[in-house]
């Protein structure tokens, strides 16, 4: 019986002696840990409104185990940052074990408090490491920006100023008998499913050097040509003389949803000088509604940069609508870049909506995109109806050429082009100036551009050989 005591007293001193081989951790006062970055940066943060998350990596490239003493914010509880590290929120974690040759994760996110002023403003910590004794740490940085919030109805004939940006944080709502006027140089930026929604009147009149902007609210650099962020700007039936002039619409899911289809009353709106991209619907759905666009350029959409439905009054002047869909993680797009029809089926109500189109002219347009088939226009005709169309002068991605001459009337001086063919860099860099060899240089209706005699970006026409068809003059360079 003493013998077999021994033997388990055995057992147990070489277990333990074995544990504690387990528990060997590299034990130098010079081990240094490594990280992915030495900085964790947040771009632009609305204040009282959580960021997205970041991450950082934390790497053992020893061969045996490290165990680090603590991670903690510096701040500690008055930190604007919170932590997730390896799977444990909290601001402080202790005896954290990196196997060799291993990394574990640290997620952080931010919150900024509002400051009262119309100034970005800096916030800043640091993720303190402690690993035998032996101090390291990355910093963290974020920007914060304080704004006006926006939730709900807009008291009647409000103005927004250029002040501070806003935030619409749910919709903001138009009534019918009021207005919205917007200044130069105002940032509008807008929440996850949010948007502004038009009974009454808005006008929104930026300058070629203070635009108007309606964004997203996620101003991190991820984020910037990712669309779907928000709803968009609807211009409901009744909604009347409404106007944009030097706006940038951007990163919704439809840019300008107007006017809708069995409705007494339709909406209008004039387009001038409009950048409308990144939606991951529609640039421009219109029904029943009257629209006046110059110098617009209309990009980047997952359905249809425009579509013209139903009934209405449509004239698009000197605008570029190019629609290179890049996908983000949706669909291959099939859709035309341009869709005009006078009858609409709409399978919730089981019926088609017909109506006249009295106009659809466009004139010293560009049309194209990258759609499989290259068929960037598509017409949707019913006979018993009216449908006055009309492209002058203009360059449109066709898989045909046969309509310029049986349908000549409608097609006056048109130029066909195939995909990547007039733009210098429309894939990577959204880049829509034209190329240096691009069919559209020089060659736009001189009456016509006449009455337009700037681009999108308040740029001469007439300073070259002719003006250019399309949004965008352009500019070469003067030899020396």
């Amino acid at each position: 019986m003493k013998n077999l005591f021994y033997i388990l007293i055995l057992f147990l001193s070489l277990g333990y002696l074995f544990s504690c081989e387990d528990e060997k951790y590299l034990s130098s006062a010079n081990v240094k840990l490594r990280f992915s970055v030495d900085t964790v940066m947040f771009d632009t943060v609305f204040t009282t409104i959580g960021s997205t998350t970041q991450h950082l990596k934390v790497y053992n490239p020893y061969d045996q185990k490290v165990l680090i003493s603590s991670v903690k914010l510096a701040k500690a509880e008055t930190s604007n940052f919170r932590l997730n590290v390896n799977g444990v929120s909290s601001n402080e974690v202790k005896n954290l074990e990196i196997a060799p040759f291993d990394s574990l994760y640290i997620f952080v996110e931010v919150t900024i408090d509002p400051n009262g002023q119309n100034l970005p403003l800096v916030v800043k910590d640091s993720i303190e490491f402690v690993t035998n004794s032996n101090p390291q740490d990355v910093d963290l940085v974020a920007w914060g920006q304080d704004f006006k919030l926006v939730k709900g109805k807009i008291p009647k004939n409000t103005i927004w100023t250029n002040e501070k940006p806003y935030l619409v944080y749910t919709d903001a709502y138009v009534d019918s008998i009021s207005s919205l006027t917007i200044q130069a140089g105002t940032k509008v930026y807008f929440h996850k499913e949010a948007g502004l929604h038009v009974e009454g009147r808005v006008v929104a009149k930026g300058t070629v050097e203070n635009p108007i902007i309606f964004h997203g609210d996620r101003l991190e650099t991820v984020y910037s040509n990712v669309p779907d962020q928000w709803d968009g700007i609807s211009l409901y039936p009744g909604s009347k003389n409404n106007e944009f002039s030097n706006v940038e619409i951007k990163n919704a899911n439809i840019g300008l949803l107007i006017g809708n289809v069995g409705e007494e009353n339709s909406a209008d709106v004039t387009l001038n000088n409009v950048k409308i991209q990144n939606m991951a619907y529609a640039g421009i759905f219109a029904m029943e509604s009257g629209i006046k666009a110059t110098n617009c350029l209309i990009t980047n959409c997952g359905y249809y940069a425009v579509a013209l439905l139903v009934s209405g009054n449509y004239e698009f002047n000197h605008s570029t609508i190019a629609n290179y869909w890049p996908q983000y993680g949706f669909k291959t797009r099939t859709t035309p870049a341009v869709y005009i029809a006078n009858v609409l089926n709409v399978a919730k109500d089981k019926k088609d909506y017909v109506g006249d189109i009295a106009k659809a002219d466009f004139s010293n347009c560009i049309i194209t995109g990258n759609v499989l088939d290259n068929n960037e226009l598509y017409l949707k005709v019913n006979p018993d109806k009216i449908f006055n169309y009309k492209f002058e002068r203009c360059v449109i991605q066709l898989d045909k050429t046969d309509v310029f001459k049986t349908s000549a009337q409608h097609y006056l001086n048109c130029f066909k082009i195939r995909p990547d063919s007039i733009f210098v860099d429309p894939y990577k860099k959204f880049n829509f100036e034209l190329d240096s060899l691009s069919r559209a240089k020089d060659t736009a209706n001189r009456t016509i551009s006449k009455l337009y005699p700037t681009d999108l970006k308040g740029r001469d026409r007439f300073l070259d050989n002719g003006p250019d068809i399309g949004a965008l003059e352009r500019q070469e360079k003067k030899s020396k």
